[in-house]
């Protein structure tokens, strides 16, 4: 949200950047669009009436998964408007409280979604808007194994079970998904753990 100073200082900045490369300016709403559009996570932003008023591309790609083919592409999801719903639900009973309502769903064994609804408040409206960001846990999971991959030294198998496992999959649903034995699921995260403990064993000696 951007009050009037900020909006001139904003103009001014981008103003001033562009003539200092001898870019043209760029228009501030595109700017600003061009940097939601950049999340990673899903943006929604919604009526309370249910109505939806802007997506970025991930939220986008959400409503895909979500809602069947034939639904319409302005439609708000259930699970997106159940966690709108709790909200308004909220400010009913906590009038002067600015509350966040957290969810987690799980649509598909390997996907699992983090919603986070707060309300929206916009100085040139007079319209109530709830803001729903929506997080890829599984993204983040992702992203935390590669760095273990580098710190650890894990093998490409290794960063398979072990990415799959910070996704909280049971060692069936691993193996399943990986096509090998529970055994083998087993085997790799045992020596996973023991790669961890080495390099937690060297540094504690460097330390000492």
């Amino acid at each position: 949200m951007l009050f009037p100073d900020d909006e001139k200082n904003l103009d001014a900045a981008t103003a001033k950047t562009a003539k200092d490369d001898g870019l043209q300016p760029v228009p501030k709403i595109d700017l600003l669009q061009a940097i939601i559009e950049s999340f990673v996570d899903g943006i929604f932003i919604v009526t309370t009436e249910g109505k939806l008023i802007y997506t970025n591309e991930f939220a986008r790609s959400i409503s895909r998964e979500l809602m069947p083919k034939e639904a319409a592409s302005n439609t708000v999801p259930e699970e997106i408007w159940r966690v709108c719903q709790s909200l308004i639900e909220s400010r009913e009973l906590f009038p002067d409280e600015k509350i966040i309502i957290e969810f987690e769903i799980a649509p598909k064994p390997t996907v699992k979604l983090r919603l986070r609804a707060r309300w929206l408040e916009l100085c040139a409206s007079k319209h109530n808007f709830l803001l729903v960001t929506v997080e890829d846990c599984n993204l983040y999971s992702k992203s935390i194994a590669i760095a273990d991959a580098k710190k650890y030294n894990l093998t490409d198998r290794e960063i398979e079970v072990w990415q799959l496992r910070r996704a909280n999959l049971t060692y069936r649903e691993i193996a399943n998904h990986l096509y090998i034995t529970i055994n083998t699921v087993k085997k790799h995260l045992k020596n996973i753990h023991a790669k961890q403990q080495e390099k937690n064993n060297m540094n504690e000696y460097k330390i000492a």
